[in-house]
């Protein structure tokens, strides 16, 4: 009798300690813009399917297109487009990178509510950002410094940027690289002189987004593209996804699971 009660306490031990292990996992990493959308998702998912557990990681578009090419990440999340280099460098290691769009997002430049300047033309937030601008009295601001605050060359936000409103020049050495959206956020709170850009999502009260070309940077806007630098946000994945991969993609995607969980986050849905 003893030697069964020690067998059952260890068989029951064997049933604990395996529960949490045989839960499903399912890795996300990449781009802080597309972060608020992955985590709002992935916290239904889990609600919904309880067996799987999501990790998620902002790291930045680069680093999670990376992630997918070397194994390292099921969900790659990125707020630009593959480039070629890392076409090649999936296709050296075997790997078929799959896209998925998922919203629709617009790059907002902002500054701290107390700045007066709340509208700016194409021309003057390039010559900003390449330091030909250094001076909020040069477009019609008080006479201080512009303190000028970037995305580092990792993140998809930044790229975009680059492309679009500096039009291939380079960023100021003046200006400083931030990691995240969140990091430009409490950066540009916390200084008057300062100017950044975010993705729609990470708006906020601490934040006064500027009008650009006379177009208003609204949520209306963004999801018709009027705003000049509007873009897709993508998910990528190794090859078709199957099994707990290819679930989640289908709820994200899905009009009344995942998509309205991208406008709770701040985002415009596809669907």
């Amino acid at each position: 009798m003893k030697k069964f009660m020690i067998l059952l306490v260890f068989m029951m031990g064997l049933s604990l300690s395996a529960g949490p292990a045989m839960a499903k996992q399912l890795s996300i990493n990449g781009s802080t813009t597309v972060l608020p959308i992955a985590q709002e998702v992935a916290e239904a998912y889990m609600k919904d399917h309880p067996g799987i557990n999501i990790s998620i990681a902002g790291t930045g578009s680069g680093n999670g297109i990376k992630a997918v090419i070397d194994g390292m990440t099921d969900i790659g999340m990125s707020s630009r487009w593959i480039r070629d280099g890392e076409v090649k460098n999936a296709f050296d290691n075997g790997i078929y990178v799959v896209p998925f769009a998922i919203a629709l997002d617009a790059i907002i430049p902002v500054v701290h509510p107390n700045n007066p300047v709340g509208e700016l033309t194409g021309d003057q937030l390039r010559g900003i950002y390449n330091g030909n601008i250094t001076n909020w009295k040069e477009v019609g601001g008080p006479d201080r410094p512009i303190v000028s605050i970037s995305r580092d060359s990792s993140s998809g936000t930044y790229g975009v940027w680059v492309d679009v409103v500096l039009k291939g020049d380079r960023v100021s050495p003046r200006t400083q690289l931030l990691p995240s959206n969140g990091a430009i956020v409490q950066a540009v709170s916390g200084n008057q002189n300062a100017i950044g850009y975010v993705g729609i999502g990470y708006l906020t009260d601490s934040l006064k987004p500027v009008v650009l070309d006379g177009v208003q940077p609204t949520y209306e806007n963004a999801a018709t593209g009027a705003f000049p630098v509007s873009r897709t946000l993508w998910l990528f994945t190794d090859n078709w996804p199957k099994g707990e991969i290819l679930k989640f993609m289908n709820y994200m995607l899905h009009p009344q699971k995942g998509q309205p969980l991208v406008k709770k986050a701040g985002y415009v849905p596809l669907y």
